[in-house]
C-alpha cells in the first residue's frame, strides 16, 4: 500500500478545517482539541470504575466473525470494573466499543466540549466510548451510519489505518457489508499481498493516537485500530452534512445491512464464502484493467 502520515495541527481554525479537511473529507489529529476539557486528566481507570464499575459489557476478543457468528456479537460479558482490572494487568486482546457510558453516568458529558464549531449535525445522544487491552485490535471497516467521527484519545496509545471509501475494492470490501475480507493485522509490518494482491494498489493514511490526540474522521472512512496499550477513547458522531449522504447512510443501516443480513439467516455458510469469492473477482477485474 501506498501510505502517508496523517496531517497533524496543534490548533486550527473552524474556517480552516471546513476549508482543509471537512469539505475535502480529509483526516485530520488535532491534538489541542481536548486541552481544556476536564475529562482529558479527570478520565481515569479508577474514576471510571467507581461511578460504572457494576455495569455488564459485551467484550470482544481479536477473531474476526465466522459464517455463524453474528459481526457485532460479544464474545463474553463482564462487569466493567472486573473488565478495568483485568486490562491494567498486562496485554489483553479483549475491547468494548460502542458503549454508551454517558447513559449510565449523564454527568460525564459535562467534562466535554462538543466541536460545534467544527461540524453541524451533531448526534448528543449518542457519544460513544471504546476501550481496549494492550493487543487488542479494531478490524477494518467502515461506520455503517456513514457519520463524521471526532475520536478522542484518552489512556494509551493506538494505532490507526484509514482508507477513503472509493478504496474498497483495493481492499476487498464485501458485497453488502462494510468489512473487508482482507486481513490487516500489524499490516504496519507486512501485508498478505500473496492472498490479496490488490492491496499492494491501495492508498492510505496512518497515524499513532496518544493521551489528548483528537481525529477527525470524514464520513465512510474505513479504519483498523490497534491498541499498542491498554487505553480508551471517546467518539462524538456528526451527521453528514450533504441529503445525499445522509440518503447513503440511510440505505446503509436500512437496505445494505438488512440483506446482508437475510443472506447470513437463509444460507450462513454459502453467504459467508460467496461475498469473499466476489470481494476478490472484483479485485482480479480491477488488477487487470490496472496492468493493461
Amino acid at each position: 500500500m501506498n501510505i502517508s502520515s496523517i496531517d497533524r495541527v496543534d490548533t486550527i481554525t473552524p474556517e480552516e478545517f471546513k476549508r482543509n479537511y471537512y469539505l475535502p473529507r480529509k483526516p485530520v489529529v488535532i491534538t489541542s482539541l481536548s486541552k481544556q476539557w476536564p475529562a482529558k486528566e479527570k478520565w481515569t481507570w479508577d474514576y471510571f470504575k467507581s461511578i460504572v464499575g457494576d455495569k455488564t459489557v459485551g467484550v470482544y476478543n481479536n477473531t474476526r466473525a465466522d459464517a455463524n457468528t453474528p459481526v457485532n456479537g460479544a464474545d463474553d460479558y463482564i462487569q466493567f470494573g472486573d473488565y478495568l482490572d483485568l486490562i491494567q494487568q498486562g496485554p489483553v486482546a479483549l475491547r468494548i466499543f460502542l458503549f454508551n457510558i454517558f447513559q449510565h453516568a449523564p454527568q460525564l458529558t459535562q467534562d466535554f466540549t462538543w466541536p460545534e464549531a467544527f461540524s453541524k449535525g451533531l448526534l448528543k445522544k449518542y457519544p460513544m466510548l471504546f476501550v481496549g487491552g494492550a493487543g487488542s485490535v479494531a478490524h477494518m471497516h467502515y461506520d455503517i451510519d456513514l457519520s463524521h467521527i471526532f475520536h478522542t484519545q484518552f489512556v494509551g496509545r493506538k494505532r490507526v489505518l484509514l482508507l477513503e471509501n472509493k478504496q474498497s475494492p483495493y481492499i476487498y470490501r464485501m458485497p453488502f457489508t462494510v468489512e473487508s475480507a482482507a486481513n490487516f493485522v500489524n499490516w504496519h509490518q507486512q501485508l498478505n499481498t500473496a492472498d490479496f494482491p490488490a492491496l499492494d494498489y491501495a492508498t492510505g493514511f496512518t497515524t499513532i493516537l496518544e493521551h489528548g490526540d483528537t481525529l477527525f474522521m470524514p464520513g465512510g472512512y474505513w479504519h483498523h485500530m490497534e491498541y499498542l496499550d491498554s487505553g480508551f477513547a471517546m467518539s462524538l458522531r456528526a451527521l453528514d452534512h450533504s441529503l445525499a449522504g445522509k440518503l447513503n447512510g440511510l440505505y446503509h443501516i436500512v437496505g445494505l445491512r438488512g440483506m446482508n443480513n437475510l443472506l447470513i439467516k437463509m444460507a450462513p455458510r454459502w453467504w459467508y464464502h460467496k461475498k469473499r469469492e466476489l470481494a476478490k473477482n472484483k479485485a482480479d477485474r480491477l488488477i487487470k484493467a490496472i496492468s493493461a
